[in-house]
């Protein structure tokens, strides 16, 4: 007789979590930006995290930069083309202790409909808690780098002085709160 797998189901809480990003901008300083309405689903196993799921998505539309004509040039062909791509998912494959409450999480990020292998840096896994309503939540951050360019994120324009207006590289950070149930 085998025992059972202890599992439970988590929701991401759209209303206390966020998706935020920075790229390099005209090789001097760093843009912001930030997405809201992340959701998605974390089948947790609660004796070995390492044979846990993640799957989240997120709504290109609610990107905010704090620059309405930069926003609606982000959202547009040129980059997140929000007409024929709405959203952004990730599904991991694999999760991996590295350490303490930190993990690594790879997974399948779709971004503009091109799939690239991403891996997910974890860190500062809370202990779940119960909310004043009675239900259990627990939070986590994560980070990652992507190339831009494996995405199809091409546009960019150079310098006169030489370079680029846009760096390649992107920071993202997620910060999520899950509800179990």
């Amino acid at each position: 007789m085998t025992a059972a797998i202890a599992t439970s189901t988590w929701k991401i809480d759209p209303a206390h979590s966020g998706a935020e990003f920075k790229v390099r901008h005209m090789m001097i300083s760093y843009v912001k930006g930030e997405f809201s309405g992340v959701s998605g689903v974390l089948e947790l196993d609660e004796e070995n995290y390492s044979r846990s799921t993640v799957e989240a998505s997120i709504p290109v539309s609610t990107l905010r930069t704090g620059n309405d004509d930069r926003d609606v040039h982000l959202k547009a062909a040129d980059f997140l083309d929000v007409e024929k791509f709405p959203t952004m998912t990730f599904k991991s494959k694999n999760i991996r202790s590295t350490g303490g409450n930190d993990y690594a999480v790879a997974g399948d990020l779709t971004i503009r409909g091109v799939t690239k292998s991403v891996t997910l840096t974890v860190e500062d896994v809370s202990k779940p808690i119960i909310d004043p309503w009675g239900n259990t939540r627990l939070g986590l951050s994560c980070t990652a780098k992507i190339n831009r360019k494996d995405f199809g994120l091409l546009w960019d324009t150079l310098l006169e002085a030489g370079g680029t207006v846009l760096g390649d590289e992107v920071t993202i950070t997620l910060d999520l709160e899950l509800i179990k149930g």
